[in-house]
């Protein structure tokens, strides 16, 4: 094997392992940032030696005991280090404030394995509440995803740097914050689930649809949102919410292939070829749905949104869609997770169930909306009723307004073309 496709090999396996490696470390070590670095200790020992000695049969399994070995190696020093402490009477910096563990108890549980899911104990961790949202969703596609901070900044159109910093900031919050590598008990588990699954949620809705720049979706992040739903159903079998949001995803992603063209331009959902539409993801996302219904969380919030989904999956044309049923949905999400953002997709349902007239009612009580005002997504809602309508001047400069409003390139495009389409002769296109 080449040295490239050695090298390959690797990033293909850290990618694959490296959340169950610093999981299992943590584990030992009691800390994110002292394991992650373990981590990569192994994975620069695998550079250095798999060039010259050849991949390993399992080369997962090498990474995780080389890791391994240098969490224990820590440990032993640590322990030692304590018990000279011991020796000399002097108190350990360790057991500041009754927090820490005795490093030698600590090295023994270590070499024994323990009951329960590292994992997850790794998902909480970096999704925890202390960080800020910036930072959580930044911490967990490090951790969990193994993406470095250049990809990470390359998704978010941001600067490497400040990616690096958020996640430098964020381990050390967690160790100021002396947040515990568990699973969260139980009265606090509900809150702790909410922050994990938003975490999981903002990465897809990035990769659906992207805030900035020249490309419509980026298809990576979806990829890895919804690779960490499913890990976390597998996880969490009896959390409604979980399968809700798998649910939510799964439906959502079966649409990509027709969300854009052969150019890469957007195509809106009444527009798209269902066809292509991906029948596996639809399955699974109604499944999903199912068993979040089956378990009482017909009425939380990510299931309500993955119902909505569902009913777009089941019409196997737009013209088949119960939009009426849509509007229900909308007012069982908004009496459970009110936003205006809630409203206006409910508004764009009722234009659809009852016409544009009562649709553009509910969007015109929306424009005085404080959250609203920099929403792109509201005027160009506004500009296509005011075009069924008949309303042609005005929905052009409600798109004209909308396009302005956005930082991606390709909605940007979209909402242009339709301001244009607004002063072709009526029934034709510009």
């Amino acid at each position: 094997m080449t040295q490239a496709a050695t090298h390959h090999a690797i990033e293909a396996v850290w990618r694959i392992e490296s959340a169950k490696i610093i999981a299992s470390v943590a584990r030992m070590v009691r800390d994110v940032g002292l394991a992650e670095e373990l981590a990569q200790d192994a994975l620069v020992s695998a550079l250095e030696r798999w060039p010259r000695d050849g991949v390993p049969d399992n080369p997962g399994a090498w990474l995780m005991t080389t890791a391994k070995n240098r969490a224990l190696d820590r440990l032993r020093q640590a322990a030692l280090h304590a018990r000279k402490q011991e020796e000399y009477g002097h108190e350990t910096e360790l057991l500041q404030d009754g927090y820490a563990p005795d490093p030698a108890a600590q090295f023994e549980a270590a070499r024994e394995d323990e009951v329960g899911d590292d994992l997850l104990r790794l998902i909480f961790t970096a999704c925890h509440p202390v960080l800020s949202t910036d930072a959580r969703v930044a911490l967990t596609l490090r951790l969990l995803g193994g993406l470095t901070a250049q990809e990470i900044a390359r998704a978010f159109l941001v600067p490497e740097a400040t990616i690096a910093q958020r996640i430098v900031r964020a381990k050390r919050a967690l160790t100021a914050a002396k947040v515990p590598f568990e699973v969260p008990r139980e009265q606090e588990r509900a809150a702790r689930l909410a922050s994990v699954l938003e975490v999981i949620y903002l990465i897809f809705n990035e990769g659906y649809s992207a805030t900035a720049g020249d490309d419509w979706m980026r298809p990576a992040l979806c990829d890895e949102a919804l690779r960490l739903a499913r890990v976390l159903a597998g996880l969490s079998p009896d959390e409604s919410e979980v399968h809700g949001l798998c649910a939510l995803l799964e439906l959502q992603a079966s649409r990509i292939p027709a969300r854009t063209d052969a150019d890469g331009r957007p195509v809106l959902l009444m527009e798209q070829d269902r066809a292509r539409w991906d029948p596996l993801l639809i399955r699974r996302g109604l499944a999903a749905l199912a068993r979040s219904e089956s378990l009482g969380g017909a009425r939380g919030p990510y299931a309500l949104q993955a119902a909505l989904a569902a009913c777009h999956a089941r019409a196997r044309r737009p013209q088949e869609t119960d939009w009426e049923q849509i509007v229900a949905l909308y007012d069982a999400l908004a009496q459970v997770a009110p936003s205006p953002v809630v409203e206006l997709n409910r508004a764009v349902a009722v234009g659809m169930a009852f016409g544009p007239a009562a649709g553009l009612e509910l969007v015109d009580a929306l424009q005085s909306e404080p959250a609203m005002a920099n929403y792109h997504w509201l005027p160009s809602v506004r500009g296509d009723m005011l075009l069924k309508l008949g309303r042609r001047a005005e929905a052009r400069e409600e798109f004209l307004r909308a396009a302005a409003m956005t930082r991606n390139l390709r909605e940007q495009e979209l909402l242009l073309a339709r301001a244009a389409e607004a002063l072709a002769p009526e029934g034709g296109r510009a």
